[in-house]
């Protein structure tokens, strides 16, 4: 355990090496606008059409380029401290340490793409080992948490291949890159990875997790789906309005901010903090998520037909101020119905014992005020409980008071 704790030390020293060495030629990268599809592939990106949107607006490349370094900083120092704190939390924990450097290497090389940064050789071949090491504890990360084994144990032949194939993807990035000229080739990787990830998981999850282990699962999982929530929203601004600089700031931003909730999650999920909380946190998600996006197809829609009536019956042109009026005073109006109806909409969909736990003690209770037979009202306490708590017995005992004379 000692060589592991100074392999960790080691690793982390020259992550951060590497990461600050690379931060002057990232900003370089940022304000320069992309000229090629791999450069343009990244994310963040700055084109030659946004650029000149920035100018427009008041606004320099420079801006685009200190913001995001600011946010590229910021998710580098999360992961690294949660990393930290879960190896001092768990030094002896063989999993604990491949999660903690995981997040360390993971969180310095997610979004800043070293293939392409100016960097001397010496700084370029660190990059690399850097890029790669995150590579390989990611996959082992996916493998074996949360237990440390192999579930079911052949996964780790595909997880030996994973490995394998980015050796070539960080020391000979220039080959590896041509990889995306075969897109049915990449496209059917892709498929078997997520596959046979997916697969592993879901094994483990239904056929060896403790309970324990299947609340860390949870808390893993929620993150990165938030994380794709991120994804989402860029990609369907990207398609609204295409080429926008505003739009594509926003969505990017959202991207960083959801990407936030991998670390926190997977640090919730190896230090076990508060883990019981994950299924409210994602009722919750799944309430306010569904509302956020009804109610802003309802805005929109709201604007843009309230539009469309003005002109039409008054013949003048839009009239924004009233459009905003009147949609703003439609969300004010839906807004707690709406929220409800969702709310019983994914407690019925999701998590039907709750709702029907729910749904028999509101009945029960109501048949309580009405009903005089003692032992009438003893059989339904018993069937209730044994409905709503599932119980291996159920047994009511009543003491008898006894009557002074």
């Amino acid at each position: 355990m000692r060589f592991s704790r100074v392999a960790w030390v080691v690793v982390a020293a020259l992550t951060v090496g590497v990461f600050v060495s690379g931060l002057p030629s990232e900003f370089a990268r940022l304000r320069t606008p992309c000229d090629d599809a791999v450069s343009c592939a990244w994310l963040p990106r700055l084109t030659t059409e946004t650029a000149r949107q920035f100018v427009d607006l008041g606004l320099s490349a420079d801006y685009f380029a200190v913001y995001f370094i600011a946010l590229e900083v910021a998710f580098t120092v999360m992961s690294f401290a949660i990393g930290a704190v879960i190896v001092w939390r768990k030094p002896r924990d063989r999993t604990a340490l491949v999660v903690s450097l995981m997040l360390v290497t993971w969180g310095a090389a997610f979004f800043v793409p070293y293939p392409l940064l100016d960097l001397s050789p010496l700084w370029t071949f660190s990059a690399q080992t850097v890029s790669f090491v995150g590579s390989v504890l990611l996959i082992l990360f996916l493998y074996l948490f949360p237990n440390g084994r192999f579930e079911p144990g052949w996964t780790r032949w595909p997880a030996a291949v994973w490995v394998a194939g980015f050796i070539p993807a960080n020391y000979f990035y220039d080959s590896a890159i041509r990889v995306f000229d075969y897109p049915l080739l990449n496209t059917l990787a892709v498929i078997c990875f997520v596959g046979v990830t997916a697969y592993a998981q879901v094994y483990r999850y239904r056929r060896v997790s403790t309970p324990v282990q299947r609340l860390q699962t949870r808390w893993v999982v929620f993150g990165i789906v938030a994380a794709l929530g991120g994804v989402c929203v860029l990609v369907v601004l990207d398609l609204i309005v295409p080429g926008e600089v505003l739009a594509s700031l926003f969505g990017s931003t959202a991207l960083f901010l959801f990407a936030f909730l991998i670390p926190l999650s997977i640090g919730v999920a190896v230090l076990r903090y508060r883990l019981f909380d994950i299924d409210a946190l994602i009722n919750r998600t799944l309430v306010y998520g569904s509302l956020t996006v009804t109610l802003a197809t309802v805005y929109l829609g709201s604007v843009v037909a309230t539009q469309f009536l003005f002109r039409t019956f008054t013949g003048q042109e839009q009239q924004p101020q009233l459009a905003v009026v009147v949609s703003t005073l439609a969300i004010a109006t839906l807004f707690n119905p709406l929220r409800h109806r969702i709310q019983n909409i994914i407690d019925r969909r999701f998590y039907r014992r709750k709702y029907d736990a729910a749904r028999t003690l509101s009945a029960y209770s109501a048949r309580l005020r009405d009903e005089t037979d003692l032992e009438q009202l003893n059989a339904e306490l018993l069937a209730v409980v044994r409905m709503t708590m599932q119980p291996e017995h159920a047994t009511l005992w009543l003491r008898e008071r006894e009557i002074e004379t």
